[in-house]
């Protein structure tokens, strides 16, 4: 599943794509909003929360968007030929001159503007908020203490503690802060590990590329997210990946049992 970052680029680009325009096409191929034309509506602009894209139509209505696995949205100059298969796209907003287009979008909703709340109500603080306090920070490493018995990895993704990680950055953080992801989390400083999420989502917010050890250099950007072939970064030493989770939640998890201590599962 997508990062919070790349999340908050797609929303970023979407918006100066479309927003301030009128739309001259306004398609849905889902089930659900097939029969839905938003041509004629204009474009008021494009926020993110965490996971989650609403971008904003004249009359209170926004259309909600959320990338799941292998969702993307796609920026085209009007009448050019997409990147992807026709039969992916779900969703197409176009203006005179631009055309965005959502690929692979299995979950879209049109609300009412004022209820968009509403859909991310369970949601933490969204570590890429652009209103984002101290008191935030405070919510985030209560929500993250409250369970201490928690594996760090399994807590990292949990979306209701604090809204944006996802794989890579829970791999990462651990890395970071020397310790297993099956590592609980009364072993470490709730207070610390927020700030950590939120210091590489900020960094990464405004690029393609995530970029945790401060080298952009080519298979140089990570730690040991991927990294079972070079090696860790800090080290030299194997990289392992074990699974973490189960069944929805299960994900294949890298870290380095020379540099992170902690329990691990076995091979």
């Amino acid at each position: 599943m997508p990062e919070g970052d790349t999340v908050f680029l797609a929303g970023k680009m979407l918006g100066r794509a479309i927003a301030g325009k009128t739309l001259t096409r306004g398609e849905f191929r889902h089930p659900a909003l097939a029969t839905v034309d938003l041509a004629g509506r204009d474009v008021l602009g494009v926020r993110t929360v965490g996971k989650h894209i609403f971008t904003h139509f004249a009359g209170d209505l926004s259309l909600h968007s959320h990338l799941k696995m292998d969702g993307t949205w796609r920026i085209y100059a009007a009448g050019a030929k997409w990147g992807f298969p026709a039969h992916h796209a779900r969703v197409i907003l176009a203006a005179e001159d631009v055309q965005a287009v959502g690929f692979r979008l299995h979950d879209l909703k049109l609300v009412p503007t004022g209820e968009e709340d509403r859909l991310v109500a369970h949601l933490g603080p969204d570590l890429l908020d652009p209103q984002w306090t101290d008191e935030h920070a405070r919510r985030a490493a209560a929500a993250l203490a409250a369970e201490p018995g928690r594996e760090l990895g399994l807590a990292l993704l949990d979306q209701r503690i604090m809204a944006g990680l996802g794989n890579l950055y829970k791999v990462e953080i651990c890395a970071l802060l020397r310790v297993s992801p099956w590592t609980p989390v009364s072993e470490v400083d709730p207070g610390k590990v927020v700030a950590l999420g939120r210091k590489l989502l900020l960094a990464n917010a405004w690029r393609h590329e995530q970029i945790t050890t401060g080298d952009p250099g080519r298979g140089r950007g990570n730690w040991v997210y991927e990294r079972t072939r070079q090696g860790c970064f800090r080290c030299g030493g194997r990289v392992l990946v074990r699974n973490q989770g189960h069944d929805v939640q299960r994900r294949p998890t890298w870290f380095c049992p020379k540099c992170q201590s902690g329990p691990a599962p076995a091979e």
